[in-house]
Formats: C-alpha cells, sequence, structure tokens
C-alpha cells in the first residue's frame, strides 16, 4: 500500500500554503499554513517546530516561550492580546501552559467528518485484538508481507517489515511500536490537506486498507 500517496506534487501545496499565510487574519491559520508552507505540516515537522520552541526541553510550552518562537518562525503576532488569544486557543486544559499533545492537535490540518469516519474504519478493520492500538500482532492479519523485495531476499523479516511500517505513524521522539487512533489521525491530516477531493481521499484509502 502507497501510505503517502498525494494527488498533487508537494511544491504545489507549499506555494499554495505561502499564498494563504500572507492573505490570511487568523493567527491560527496562518500558523499552519507557515508549516505547510515549509514542508512541515507533517507530525515529524510539527514535533520540530515544538522541540525548537521548548527552550527549557521541559516538554510543556510557556507564554513566553511560545511568544518567542512564534517571532522566529516568522509568523510574528500584530498585537500582545492576538498572542494572547491564540495561546488559549492551543491551551485546551488552560493550564497555563502548552503540552505537545495540544500543540499538534491545534495544528494539524483539519478533515472532515467523511474523512475521520473512513480513517476511524481503517484503524478499526486493523485493530485486531480491539485494544484500541495497532502493534505488530494486528498487522500480522491485515498486511501480507511475504512478497516484500526485502522478506523475499531474507533481509528482512515479515515482522521487521510491520515494525517499519508502524514507525510511519507513530510519534516521534515517542515511538513505541504501538499506534493509537489519535497517532493515525495525526499522520492522515497531513494527507488529507494534500487531497483536495474526497472521492481520491476515499479511494486511497479503500484501496490500501481494503475497506
Amino acid at each position: 500500500a502507497n501510505m503517502a500517496a498525494t494527488s498533487r506534487s508537494q511544491g504545489a501545496l507549499q506555494r499554495d500554503a505561502a499564498k494563504k499565510a500572507s492573505t490570511t487574519q487568523d493567527p491560527m491559520e496562518r500558523l499552519r499554513m507557515q508549516c505547510l508552507s515549509r514542508g512541515a505540516a507533517g507530525i515529524v515537522g510539527i514535533g520540530r517546530l515544538f522541540r525548537i520552541m521548548d527552550d527549557d526541553n521541559s516538554g510543556m510550552l510557556s507564554y513566553a516561550e511560545f511568544k518567542k518562537g512564534l517571532n522566529d518562525y516568522g509568523v510574528p503576532l500584530r498585537t500582545e492580546d492576538e498572542t494572547k488569544e491564540l495561546f488559549k486557543r492551543f491551551d485546551r486544559n488552560n493550564d497555563g501552559t502548552i503540552s505537545f499533545d495540544e500543540f499538534l492537535q491545534a495544528l494539524r490540518p483539519p478533515m472532515n467528518q467523511c474523512r475521520i469516519d473512513l480513517v476511524r474504519q481503517a484503524f478499526r478493520k486493523c485493530d485486531k485484538t480491539g485494544d484500541g492500538t495497532l502493534t505488530v500482532d494486528d498487522l500480522r492479519g491485515v498486511y501480507n508481507a511475504k512478497q516484500h523485495p526485502k522478506v523475499v531476499s531474507g533481509e528482512l523479516t515479515e515482522d521487521d517489515i510491520f515494525r517499519q511500517f508502524l514507525v510511519t505513524f507513530d510519534t516521534p521522539d515517542q515511538a513505541d511500536g504501538k499506534v493509537t487512533m489519535e497517532e493515525f489521525l495525526n499522520y492522515y491530516s497531513t494527507v488529507s490537506a494534500s487531497i483536495d477531493k474526497d472521492a481520491y481521499f476515499d479511494l486511497m484509502m479503500r484501496k490500501a486498507w481494503r475497506l
């Protein structure tokens, strides 16, 4: 399955995003477009941005780190009020700091309901054990890796292939070999951003996961 299937070139997506970043009034959208325009739409790019902003490596962003980080990233906000307002939109549990999960959920490109349903359907099909996480055991029955060139040559086992596959969806720097529904949605929100038509997204998901 080609998991990263996209209908338009990355370049076109980046040019579009750069244009929107300079015209949109919404600061959240501006930051999201800035990420996209730098090819950092994915969970990996957003993770990198979070680590750059997190000056004291605490795993949380304070208001001061957030404000400085936006300036450094080229998304200076016009007023202090605008910065505070944006910080509140990230800080969902109102504890005065932004966690990586809050940062990611706010920045990942939104998906419409029919796409979210498809992604959930694919996840549930894979989750053989029904425990809400995908592991190598879950993939064994769904994916056939026997024909993979590296398995045929004896270089890798089928389980090695499954492990590599799971890493694609896992949260960078926190990879644990298990993929949650949230991580699965994170991955597909990025793929979804580069696909305009729902019908194409639908087709891609059905082919990849035999839905």
